[in-house]
């Protein structure tokens, strides 16, 4: 499938009547029980932050314990992880039930494991690095919460878990949010900047509950993630660098705060 450009028209005509519609309120039911769902929250969480006090004096936990008995803590961080990735298993399943090629040629499987780790490792410093200036910069200029990546309780397991965590977010994120709301959006007749920017907005939105800088940061991810999967057609590239980004922000910083002493 090839995306409208806004010049001219694709070579497999948008869909069109009833079968537009459902694929609109397919959509909207994805989204719903997904990262729209997130969004949403987010933008409350926003607004009760700035109603609660400035931005720079707020805390975003990412990670947080979810009981102080540790097999009750793994039960519920397994569970959490596991039932996250539902959203995924259903928006591949739409899409394969209609035609298994709209699978296939999302790339969420590579040929050649080595050129997509590479690219992964590629985009991850890309993001990366600038990602870490624009999260310090915006606590400076306090528009940024303060990010939390390690839960409160630390166990054995807890690195497997936080490794489990970035690649549930890896997946979620863009699997849902570029391989499947790309094909849909991209059958329904939509620009190829249209569902780029619309991707990457709806990624800053729902990442709103840490701020406005992490929003940013967020949305140019999605811009420079939406681009780039449109001109390659594989995803698992952008799988590969989102986990990377969560692992180094997750496992890194619990690592080093145990070298400082701060664990």
């Amino acid at each position: 499938m090839r995306f409208n450009d806004g010049a001219g028209s694709t070579s497999t005509p948008p869909t069109s009547g009833p079968s537009r519609r459902l694929i609109g309120v397919e959509v909207w039911i994805v989204l719903g029980l997904s990262l729209g769902q997130s969004a949403v929250y987010a933008v409350v969480s926003l607004v009760a932050q700035l109603t609660r006090g400035p931005l720079r004096d707020s805390i975003a936990t990412l990670n947080s314990s979810r009981s102080d008995r540790q097999w009750l803590d793994l039960t519920y961080q397994l569970l959490g992880i596991g039932f996250a990735i539902v959203p995924v298993l259903l928006a591949l399943y739409l899409l394969w039930r209609d035609d298994p090629k709209l699978v296939r040629g999302m790339g969420l499987t590579d040929a050649r494991p080595v050129r997509a780790m590479s690219h992964g490792l590629l985009l991850a410093a890309v993001i990366g690095l600038p990602g870490i200036g624009v999260y310090f910069g915006g606590r400076a200029l306090g528009v940024t919460a303060e990010i939390l990546t390690v839960p409160e309780n630390v166990y054995w397991w807890t690195i497997v878990i936080l490794v489990l965590a970035a690649l549930q977010n890896a997946l979620l994120e863009e699997v849902v949010m570029v391989g499947y709301l790309f094909t849909r959006l991209g059958q329904l007749g939509w620009g190829r900047w249209q569902i780029i920017v619309t991707s990457a907005a709806l990624r800053a939105t729902y990442h709103l509950y840490q701020g406005f800088g992490q929003a940013v940061g967020n949305f140019v991810m999605g811009l420079v993630f939406g681009w780039w999967y449109l001109r390659t057609r594989r995803v698992l590239p952008l799988v590969i660098a989102h986990t990377v980004l969560d692992v180094f922000a997750f496992v890194g910083v619990l690592l080093v705060g145990r070298q400082l002493g701060l664990r």
